[in-house]
């Protein structure tokens, strides 16, 4: 597996290569400029960009709106966001445009570099994986999420973070029958259809939940 690792700060970026080496995984190129990933990304195809959120110049946004044009331009290469803090306003634009193979990863968190390569081949398969303080934030707002039992909220955070049944089962200790049927009655309650691609299902409902009205079609309508 290649990354490209974006930030703005030359130590974090060769901590993070150096973590990701240490894991197996080719590090394609590096840079700490925003349009420059956009262009390594065009010339090294790789499986991940790994980006940071705020970068030169003005230290706002600019990792983000990166990665939404490597979005537009590469619609199957995942993208993992390593940040120092939550942005739910980030996390639910990416999850709006393209939910499958994402990743959102609080920079202190990253304290085991075979648990970091998981979470990176998982994106880079098509999967997502959110920072559990990410999913908790996205959860607080409530809305239609008040329908669900506190036990559904628990499966649906799990789900959201990349888990799947058997993992959710073992950490909940129950079956994953029972796991299923939560899951089955958490779309039944936000008025969604239940599906194979469950996880990816879920996160476009995280999305939708923080959406202005009228925009919640248009990601749930979404293949």
């Amino acid at each position: 597996m290649r990354v490209v690792i974006a930030d703005d700060s030359v130590l974090a970026r060769e901590g993070i290569a150096s973590l990701v080496r240490g894991a197996g995984i080719e590090v394609a190129a590096q840079t700490s400029s925003a349009q420059a990933l956009i262009d390594l990304v065009g010339e090294h195809r790789p499986d991940v960009a790994i980006v940071d959120i705020r970068m030169p110049p003005t230290y706002s946004d600019e990792g983000l709106q990166a990665a939404l044009a490597i979005r537009e331009r590469h619609p199957g290469m995942g993208i993992v966001i390593l940040s120092q803090h939550v942005d739910t306003g980030v996390a639910t634009r990416l999850l709006a445009a393209h939910p499958a193979g994402l990743g959102y990863v609080l920079k202190h968190r990253v304290i085991d570099i075979q648990d970091f390569a998981a979470t990176l081949r998982a994106v880079a398969a098509g999967g997502s994986a959110l920072d559990p303080q990410v999913v908790a934030e996205l959860l607080s707002d409530g809305g239609p999420l008040n329908a669900l039992t506190a036990r559904e909220r628990e499966v649906l955070a799990l789900v959201a973070e990349g888990r799947s049944n058997k993992a959710i089962g073992e950490r909940l200790v129950i079956t994953q029958r029972a796991v299923a049927k939560h899951i089955t009655s958490i779309f039944d309650k936000l008025g969604l259809p239940a599906g194979e691609d469950e996880n990816r299902r879920i996160l476009a409902v995280l999305a939708y939940l923080r959406q202005p009205e009228g925009a919640a079609s248009r990601t749930l309508s979404s293949p």
